[in-house]
């Protein structure tokens, strides 16, 4: 085994998922020589538990989780400005940004000897205020779904997002934002979301960023614009096959850097992951090959 590993799990993704992955993950781990396995123990511990992992010497950390606890552990990495790979194993909800790397993250044996031993690729990474994120950062409707998804408790999986984007298709109002970039500027413009992608795939089922690149030094804004509640349906429907960036209500850039400028800090996520901003006016950036992910 050329990789000192260790699998750092979140027990509570996917509603329990990781917690009733472990035994699995125990098993195929040990199957190639690795006894480390870390659970977190309060809401995005994957940072403070991958420094410490970082600190102890392993060159390889697993995530066991969904885009949060990956983008948690991949920050936890980033912040350490050491050059350690990340591993991925599906047990939360969308497990969007496996989608677009290649990651075997439902196969967990081949993911253990994949980390043990097996190739990785350089992929870029954003970064809003403090936080670096791996799939996307969404603004407006993007928000108010995740505020929702806590309140759908019987679903999992994708279905809970179709079903809290659903929820949320006639009440939301919009957003104003003004992107620019240094090629264009486009002034104030009301928004049903704003998706800053660096990956495809976004929300389980919505291939919301479909010229999206991991290694083109670029992050992709998906604009869609507000619209009343039958053309916010077709968007979202189209959204599902990605045809939603012909759509005349929607538009799309790709930059290095995006100046986004709001009425008051917005609220964000990050990799699923809710944040309030500190500042009115944020960038967002694209950090070039910034991380290696281990992939078949």
């Amino acid at each position: 085994m050329s990789e000192k590993v260790c699998v750092i799990v979140n027990p509570a993704a996917g509603r329990g998922r990781g917690a009733r992955t472990l035994p699995a993950i125990r098993a195929a781990f040990a199957a190639v020589g690795v006894t480390e396995i870390r659970a977190t123990e309060v809401r995005e511990g994957e940072r403070a538990v991958a420094a410490r992992a970082i600190a102890d010497g392993f060159t390889t950390l697993v995530a066991a989780g969904g885009d949060g606890t990956w983008g948690n552990v991949a920050n936890g990495i980033l912040a350490s400005g050491a050059d350690v790979r990340l591993a991925l194993i599906a047990a939360g909800t969308g497990n969007d940004f496996a989608k677009t790397v290649g990651a075997p993250m439902n196969d967990i044996p081949l993911t253990a000897k994949l980390a043990a031993d097996g190739p990785d690729t350089r992929v870029d990474v954003g970064k809003i205020e403090d936080q670096f994120f791996l799939n996307i950062a969404g603004f407006g409707f993007d928000i108010a779904v995740l505020e929702d998804i806590p309140k759908i408790p019987m679903l999992r999986g994708d279905a809970v997002y179709i079903v809290s984007a659903l929820r949320q298709i006639i009440g939301y109002g919009g957003v104003e934002i003004d992107v620019s970039t240094s090629a264009r500027a486009r002034g104030k413009q009301r928004h049903l979301m704003l998706v800053i992608a660096n990956a495809k795939n976004f929300g389980g089922a919505f291939k919301i960023a479909p010229d999206a690149s991991l290694s083109d030094g670029k992050l992709d804004a998906i604009a869609i614009y507000d619209a009343p509640a039958l053309k916010r349906l077709k968007l979202f429907a189209a959204a599902v096959k990605g045809t939603h960036v012909t759509m005349p209500a929607v538009n799309v850039e790709q930059a290095a850097k995006f100046t986004l400028r709001f009425a008051a800090p917005p609220a964000y996520e990050t990799d699923g992951e809710y944040r309030q901003a500190k500042s009115a006016t944020l960038d967002v950036t694209c950090l070039p090959g910034a991380l290696r992910v281990v992939r078949s």
